[in-house]
């Protein structure tokens, strides 16, 4: 969290998705206005294991005009997007074979003020592919044509194959997506950029994730004066559909589920949602439904994973690894504490990698695979890939 401040005091911030990304569709659901009822958000707990819906965003009262500003017509303030009208990957998944070779981290461009200087100077940075057991780096990542340095954002299929990450083209302009495919020796080929994909200057994109037939992305970006929205988009064409809240709070993980019919979200201390790719309407709150977690303190949730069958789900509540039933019929249990390095964020944001084993996260210049079976945890050197802002790595 302290990284992305930081970030953002250099006049480094992301940018929300464009709203010209695939066709835009005539009387959709439109934000709601100041006056707008309030909705809801995951506070608090309820009594039964069993999931609950959640509220639906009110329609009355809502408007596309101008939010703080922003331009009529971009994210925050144009209809949510419908023109994917099938959401869901159902195309054959992509399984892991073994434990992971690789992982690829994206560290975001570094930003330095010169003494005397007002106006920040940008250093570059490629994501690079690091061997998995030993953190070397195995070959730095192509960027496409355009783009200039990484980002904070990378997400990866179940294969360790196939990743999908940000690209940063420059101060005040936009953020493009492009996939990459790894070799069997892990070198990476030519990057294929999203095409239509763009996240304009200004605003930022929260988490992302890639299905698990590499065919759809999922990202997550908040809306000026207030709540948030999920988009879908198709990696071949652009397109996508959007789900949207007025009220809850920043999502800080996306995860598919392996059937590619659902999608899990963490708004931080507010719990886990688990939306259903298969309704109607542009709703996110009324299409997700809450997995209820215990109340113990303050515990923040920013990553979120399914496990291989689909049936549970793996998230970091704090420093702990925790696993629960998707559809919430049972209590949580531990899976691992792992040890973090003093000065660790308040929560883990990890990869899980295909087998459900394994899950890495980073801090500093290190990365740290976690075996969930043990609870063992060993750090790995980033090298020149933790040299600055600590990166996003994903398996």
């Amino acid at each position: 969290m302290v990284s992305r401040l930081r970030v953002a005091v250099a006049g480094l911030a992301l940018v929300a998705l464009s709203g010209g990304c695939g066709d835009q569709v005539a009387g959709r659901d439109r934000l709601p206005s100041a006056d707008a009822p309030a909705v809801p958000s995951f506070v608090g707990t309820v009594p039964a294991t069993v999931p609950t819906p959640l509220p639906s965003v009110p329609t009355a009262g809502v408007s596309a005009g101008p939010l703080g500003g922003a331009p009529a017509g971009s994210l925050e303030t144009a209809p949510p997007a419908t023109s994917l009208a099938t959401p869901m990957a159902t195309g054959t998944p992509r399984t892991a074979t073994g434990p992971p070779r690789f992982f690829v981290a994206a560290p975001p461009p570094s930003a330095r003020f010169p003494e005397g200087a007002k106006t920040a100077v940008h250093a570059p940075a490629r994501a690079a592919v690091h061997d998995a057991g030993t953190g070397a780096v195995v070959a730095d990542v192509p960027l496409p044509e355009g783009v200039r340095s990484s980002w904070h954002q990378v997400a990866a299929t179940p294969d360790n194959r196939t990743f999908v990450m940000a690209g940063w083209t420059g101060p005040r302009t936009p953020l493009r997506f492009f996939r990459v495919t790894l070799g069997d020796d892990g070198r990476p080929g030519r990057p294929v950029v999203v095409p239509g994909a763009e996240i304009d200057a200004g605003h930022i994109v929260t988490a992302i994730a890639l299905s698990a037939d590499a065919t759809r992305l999922a990202l997550a970006t908040p809306l000026l004066g207030g709540g948030g929205r999920i988009s879908v988009l198709d990696l071949a064409t652009g397109r996508r559909r959007d789900w949207w809240s007025g009220a809850d709070p920043l999502v800080s993980g996306l995860a598919w589920a392996p059937d590619g019919r659902r999608l899990a979200w963490t708004a931080g201390s507010h719990g886990i949602g688990v939306l259903d790719l298969t309704r109607e309407g542009t709703d996110l709150t009324a299409a997700s439904t809450r997995v209820p977690l215990p109340e113990r303190g303050l515990r923040l949730v920013e990553s979120v994973a399914f496990t291989p069958d689909g049936r549970d789900l793996v998230y970091g509540a704090g420093h702990a690894v925790e696993r629960v039933p998707a559809d919430g019929g049972a209590e949580p249990r531990v899976l691992a504490r792992p040890e973090v390095p003093a000065g660790a964020s308040l929560s883990l944001r990890f990869s899980l990698d295909g087998t459900g084993r394994h899950l890495i996260f980073a801090h500093g210049a290190e990365a740290f695979r976690v075996d969930l079976t043990d609870g063992s945890t060993t750090p790995l050197p980033l090298g020149r890939s933790g040299a600055g802002e600590p990166p996003r790595i994903a398996w």
